[in-house]
Order: structure tokens, then sequence, then C-alpha cells
């Protein structure tokens, strides 16, 4: 594997929570923020950080409860997360918009804060973030009986090697060299007490958000969206149940944003920054410096 570009480790206290934040460039550099998915962490954009070809000031947050970011004592709500990343612009930006890229959670999250405080964001890139599948009141009651029951959750599964998460990962996503596996599996794991590994996230994650996920204010949020937006897709479909009728309605999501552009990367799936760490970094540079 090529030689990584250094970083270096920050915590902050944002939105009362102990944040970790992993910077790469120089601090004179236009920034760029980067916003991890769900059971993933700042560091796993190493790949694409390689790749940019021109000078930047990177900054990614581990997602409170990822990575080396505070846990929560309960579970986690979306709102909460918008308020950190409010928190973490006030701190990094204070007086200027920045640039701002999610994948995934990270994505949802970026976009609808970028309609909420529109002034703070520049230019938006949502990789493989378009919102859920829409929900319906029904829905509800299953939803929090489900929560309930699983509120005792304790932790996840270990793993019984680094090897084992490294073949996890690679199967998962195909695109991934055997480095590159094994170099992830060892950023979002830690040993376990018995010689395996465990994931280095709060397991609460894992419970169901008792909240339904509303379509409609998500496109209204992204209605109010000022900054130039880029969608990147991988060429593999994201098979998820959450996401399984979200491809159906791209069109209705789409006339959402003013000025929206569009990529699809090739030989990449949901993991784009993995797979295809290359061809996002150009991508992104394009819309960026365009």
């Amino acid at each position: 594997m090529p030689a990584l570009k250094p970083s270096r480790s920050e915590f902050a206290i944002l939105n009362q929570r102990r944040y970790h934040l992993r910077h790469w460039g120089a601090d004179d550099a236009p920034p760029l923020v980067l916003l991890h998915g769900w059971m993933d962490c700042a560091a796993t954009f190493q790949f694409m950080v390689d790749a940019l070809r021109g000078d930047w000031r990177v900054v990614a947050p581990d997602w409170r409860g990822f990575g080396d970011s505070q846990w929560n004592e309960g579970s986690y709500y979306f709102p909460d997360y918008l308020a950190d990343l409010d928190a973490l612009l006030d701190y990094l930006s204070p007086d200027q918009p920045v640039n701002l890229l999610g994948h995934s959670m990270g994505a949802m999250i970026a976009g609808i804060y970028a309609g909420v405080r529109p002034r703070r964001v520049a230019k938006l890139v949502l990789a493989e973030g378009f919102g859920l599948n829409a929900t319906r009141p029904a829905e509800a009651p299953g939803r929090y009986a489900r929560w309930l029951r699983e509120h005792q959750q304790t932790g996840f599964d270990p793993l019984p090697s680094l090897e084992a998460m490294a073949d996890k990962l690679h199967v998962r996503n195909p695109g991934l060299s055997p480095e590159r596996a094994r170099w992830l599996a060892a950023t979002l794991t830690q040993p376990d007490a018995d010689g395996g590994v465990r994931y280095r996230a709060d397991p609460r994650h894992k419970m169901v958000n008792p909240v339904l996920y509303r379509l409609e204010e998500a496109k209204a949020c992204w209605q109010r969206i000022t900054a130039p937006v880029l969608w990147v897709l991988g060429e593999r479909a994201f098979d998820h149940p959450m996401v399984s009728g979200v491809m159906q309605t791209l069109d209705e999501r789409r006339a959402c944003f003013a000025d929206l552009r569009e990529v699809t990367l090739a030989g990449a799936g949901h993991m784009l920054q993995w797979e295809q760490p290359e061809a996002l970094a150009a991508a992104v540079e394009d819309f960026l410096l365009g």
C-alpha cells in the first residue's frame, strides 16, 4: 500500500461532547470538512485524502459514539448530529462558509444542515446519502416496540481476528485491495479481551431509531439549500432495506436541489471512499475548483 499522507488528532468539546477530530494538510489551506457514515470513522477517509491533488485543510470528525469521540449515555437522535456539526463549523470556520462532504449518514446530516444553515456551506458533496425510505405513521407502534426491546443491548459480537474483519470488509466491498481491507479493519476495531477484535463504536448505534424518517421534511430542507451540490453515486446500488426504495424516487429528490450536478463512479459500491478513492477525490476537486 502506498505511503499515507500524515494526519494529526485533536480533541475538542463540541455541543457538550468530547469530539475527536482528524486533520490533514496545512492550517492556512482552503478548508474541506468530511463527514463519515454509520459504523465508520474519520480516519477511513485516508485513501481519498491521499488522492487529493491540491492543498486542502481537511478536517473530519468522529461522530459522537464512533471512533474516539465520546459516547452518549442513552440513544442517538438525528438532531444532535446537526447541533454537533453546527458547533464544529463554528469552531473551525466561524466567519466563512466551508466546503462540506458527507458520506451516507454523514451526507444525510450535511444535506439537512445545508438547508437549515445555508450560509454556512459554500459547496456541498453528498456521497451515497440521499435520504432513507419514506415511512408511514402506521409504522410508529412497531418501531417504538422494537426500540423498547433493543434498549438493553450491551455490545457487538466479537470477531475472532483482524484477518476475519478484513475478510468481512472485502466480501462487502469487493473493490478493496487486501492491504486496504486490513488497514481499515485495524482502524475500525480494537482488541478484545478474549484475543479477537470489536468495533470501536457504541453498540447503541445498532438500536432502531424510534423516530420515523419523514421524507417530506427532508425535502423541505433540501429546497432551502443555496450552495451548489454534487451527488456522487456508486455504480453498484446500495443493497440495504433502509434505502431499498430510494433509487426509485431519486427524481423527486433531485428536484429539490436548485443547483445540482451528479457523477457515478465505476467500480464502486456504497463505500466510495474505500473502493474508488482516487475517482472520488478527482470528482470532488473538479467540483470544488470548477
